[in-house]
This record gives C-alpha cells, structure tokens and sequence, in this order.
C-alpha cells in the first residue's frame, strides 16, 4: 500500500500547490496578421482580464514545468478548480530522482492524496498551507485575478489562437509576491508571457520563466479551460 512519510509530505504538497492551475494542450497559431498599432494596450488588457478572471467560479487546468526549475518538484498536474478552493486530479511530483503519480481531492479543510496503489489518505489541509493554499488560485484577491492585476511592463505582442479561442499575446513581469500563490517558491519578480480572450478577456494561459539548474531556466505554464462549466468535486 502506498503510504505518505511525514518527511517526505512537503515535497508531494509543492507538487500539489501547483494545481492552480494548467499548456502542452495549447496551439499558438497567428489568428490574424493585424499590425501591432493595433493591437490593444496591454496595461488596459491585463486589468480587462483580472476583472474577468475574479468572475470565474470554476475551471479545469492543466500545468506543465520544463526543466529542472529550483524549488519546484511538480513536473505536470490538471484537474478541476473551485472558487470555494476545492479541487481534484491528477499530478506528477518527482521525488529523490523518481517520479511519482498521486490522484488528489481537497475539499473543505481536508487533502486526500492516493498514490499508484492503494487508497486515499485523509490528511489536514492545514498540514499543506505552509506550502501552499489551493484556494487562492480563483481567490479574487490573491490568486491569478491579483497577478494578473499587479503585472507591470504589459506590452501587447500579436493576436494568437489558444485551443481555437481567439487571444492576445501580452508579454509582462508578474510580481514574485503574488506569482508565489500560484507557483511555490517564487522569490522574485518572474517575465511571461499571457494570453488574454479578444472577446471575453479571460486567461487562456500563461508562461513563466523561472531559473533552472546549472543557471538555464525553465518554465512553467498554465492553462485553463472549460471556465464555469458545472463542477462537483466530494470527498472520496
């Protein structure tokens, strides 16, 4: 039976705390050759969309991390988010060189974590918020809604196409202070790149640049789909 060692906790819960989350599923495709004159300010955009994204009540995610990113552990992880904080899915921790697979649920102030084998383990879900609090990802006030409201050096690149949804490719800096709810162990200010709806103005997905080992960098990058679509997500 698989079995969670209180060492070795920390480490799964910082692949966790990436369930925010959410981008391998994305095609990047030019929607139209339109001039960057114009193409909308990308300070006015990323306002447009944390005022649309504080609305989201749920959304299924997908996140990916390439490279071998300090800090971070999770390779991939999706599932299904709610406002309210809870959520279930799948994710990819590695762990002492191995990887690792664990189906999540998080439900009120509960985690239940499975591994390859066996069953869930109920455990608090104040024993993970030292590392990370799934709650915050659709908090309107400290999740993406704040990064994408504290972003700074917002510059409208092209109209792309994400999944057959019309966007627009914003590059800015998020500020660590915020990004860190989404992605544990930002220390400072990260460069991305966003994609923003033309028409509904919320985040398709992101993409950020984080230091790697050996001095490259990584990134990680998040998608979400299927926004408000009905979710119900109970312990098992």
């Amino acid at each position: 039976m698989f079995r969670i060692r209180a060492a070795t906790l920390p480490t799964m819960l910082a692949g966790l705390a990436m369930l925010a989350g959410l981008a391998a599923c994305t095609d990047d495709k030019p929607a139209a050759d339109q001039p960057a004159a114009n193409l909308p300010a990308g300070d006015a955009l990323l306002k447009e969309s944390a005022a649309a994204m504080r609305e989201i009540k749920t959304t299924k995610f997908l996140i990916t991390a390439d490279g071998a990113i300090a800090g971070l552990s999770l390779r991939r992880a999706e599932g299904v988010l709610t406002k309210e904080g809870s959520a279930e899915g799948t994710a990819q921790v590695e762990q002492a060189g191995q990887n690792v697979e664990l189906t999540f649920v998080i439900v009120g102030d509960k985690i239940y974590l499975k591994g390859a084998t066996g069953g869930y383990q109920e455990l608090p879900l104040a024993l993970a918020a030292s590392v990370y609090d799934p709650s915050a990802i659709l908090d309107p006030d400290r999740g993406i809604a704040q990064v994408l409201n504290t972003a700074v050096g917002a510059r409208t690149e092209a109209a792309e196409s994400v999944e057959g949804t019309d966007t627009y490719r914003v590059a800015a800096t998020a500020a660590g202070a915020d990004l860190k709810t989404i992605i544990p162990g930002v220390t400072g200010d990260v460069p991305g790149k966003l994609w923003i709806g033309s028409t509904d103005k919320r985040l398709h997905k992101a993409a950020f640049t984080l230091p790697a080992a050996g001095g490259a960098t990584g990134t990680v990058t998040v998608t979400f789909t299927e926004f408000d679509a009905p979710a119900t997500i109970s312990a098992p």
